[in-house]
């Protein structure tokens, strides 16, 4: 169950959240880990909680987040993440590749 400090509000999201998350095929388990970590990041980024990492605070939102990759479904990369990761592995030429460019180099890579 959701922690008690919780307000009614973060309550009705992480229902809902876990809901929406069990509709999608998730499995109790998960979903209720999803649910708890995506009410705690918004408590932290509007300074509900006592303690909050700074990614917590600085990262975009959840919503924003999770309706960047919605298209893609659970685990769709951003393109400024396969930027980063192919930075990281020296893929030459990453600066003009779109988003299905890096997908594909990093495949092979």
């Amino acid at each position: 169950m959701a922690p008690k400090e919780w307000s009614a509000k973060r309550e009705r999201q992480y229902e809902h959240v876990k809901d929406g998350l069990e509709d999608r095929g998730r499995s109790e388990e998960t979903a209720k880990e999803i649910a708890a970590r995506t009410v705690n990041k918004e408590r932290a980024r509007s300074g509900e909680s006592d303690q909050a990492s700074r990614t917590s605070t600085q990262d975009i939102s959840s919503g924003r987040r999770g309706g960047k990759r919605a298209h893609q479904g659970a685990g769709g990369r951003t393109k400024d993440q396969l930027y980063a990761e192919a930075r990281k592995k020296g893929v030459r030429g990453r600066s003009s590749m779109s988003k299905s460019d890096l997908e594909k180099a990093l495949d092979r890579g």
